[in-house]
């Protein structure tokens, strides 16, 4: 009797072991806090400690499993916290920053959930030199289009310097499929030191009468320790009213640092024809791999009835001016 517990045992280790073997599953985050000055507030100035200001501080759980002849499942799970405060982000979502799961293979990967759309993808990882952080946050000017519940999103594999991806976001109205829908897809030519992406995003209303709609052309190229960073976007909102954004920018590495800096604008073509100018320079000096120090300084001139703030990679902003200086830290 004792030999089949002792066999048993065994057998269920080995079992175990071979599941470990086939996945992994990673706890990852962002701790991020700082100083952030805003100056030209309708309520005067404000001097605050931030949580996420280069980065959004986050804690998170990814997974993949090998299921088998280039098959793999994957999930994400991501907090995002305050480290001000300890309280969770994105409204006290448990993993509003992000939650899905999906499958992945020589056909590419589709994934559920909420999840990043692919104009953010885009302005975020290739037009920004600031990554949608600190004052010089494109989002600050650019709309922002950061997350879609109830989606399902494709990204093909990559063919001939080519990659596609393509999001459906649910409305989940009955009745009515186009109530709240939100549609969203991305081309990228990448090669060698160029990168360039045609991304668009298409966001319907609650009443399936109307939707807003952004199209964007982004470029980015890598010279040794420089890297150049441009955009330009066409936008109609709800009402049907146009307006374009345009950036340039650059990031220098210097030893363990880094400088950023860009130029940002915005025009509506329609009524006053409101007009926005955004100015940003920023530094990041790493200590580690993992830790680094970082410093910014953002400018917004609004003319014609324009209203944009300087915010950083958590929040909007309140002012025309911001100055920020913090520590991230990423495990």
């Amino acid at each position: 009797m004792k030999y089949r517990y002792i066999a048993g045992a065994c057998a269920l280790s080995l079992t175990a072991a071979c599941v470990q073997a086939q996945s992994l599953v990673k706890v990852y985050g962002v701790a991020d806090a700082g100083i952030v000055l805003e100056r030209g507030g309708p309520a005067g100035s404000m001097d605050n400690v931030s949580s996420g200001v280069a980065s959004g501080s986050r804690l998170g759980f990814k997974g993949k499993e090998d299921l088998g002849d280039g098959l793999s499942a994957f999930f994400v799970l991501e907090n995002g916290i305050g480290m001000d405060t300890g309280k969770a982000g994105q409204g006290g979502l448990l993993f509003g920053r992000q939650a899905l799961v999906g499958l992945s293979g020589a056909a590419g990967s589709i994934s559920l959930g909420r999840q990043y759309a692919p104009y953010y993808k885009a302005l975020r990882d290739i037009a920004d030199p600031f990554c949608t952080g600190l004052a010089g946050n494109a989002q600050n000017i650019f709309s922002t289009l950061t997350r879609v519940d109830n989606s399902v999103d494709y990204q093909s594999p990559k063919w001939h310097d080519l990659q596609a991806e393509v999001l459906y976001g649910a409305g989940e109205v009955a009745g009515d499929t186009a109530k709240h829908r939100t549609i969203g897809a991305s081309a990228t030519y990448e090669a060698g030191p160029l990168t360039v992406v045609l991304a668009h995003h298409q966001q319907g209303d609650m009443a399936g009468v109307a939707h807003s709609r952004n199209t964007m052309l982004v470029g980015r190229y890598r010279y040794g320790d420089v890297v150049f960073h441009g955009a330009y976007s066409r936008n109609r909102d709800l009402l049907g009213n146009p307006s374009r954004d345009a950036l340039v920018g650059v990031a220098v590495r210097m030893g363990p640092g880094r400088w950023l800096a860009s130029l940002m604008a915005h025009r509506d073509d329609f009524g006053r024809d409101a007009q926005a100018r955004q100015a940003a320079i920023g530094y990041e000096y790493s200590l580690s791999q993992r830790t680094d120090l970082y410093a910014a300084y953002g400018h917004i001139v609004n003319r014609d009835g324009a209203n944009y703030h300087v915010g950083n990679a958590t929040d909007s902003g309140t002012g025309t001016t911001g100055i920020n200086l913090g520590v991230r830290h990423v495990f």
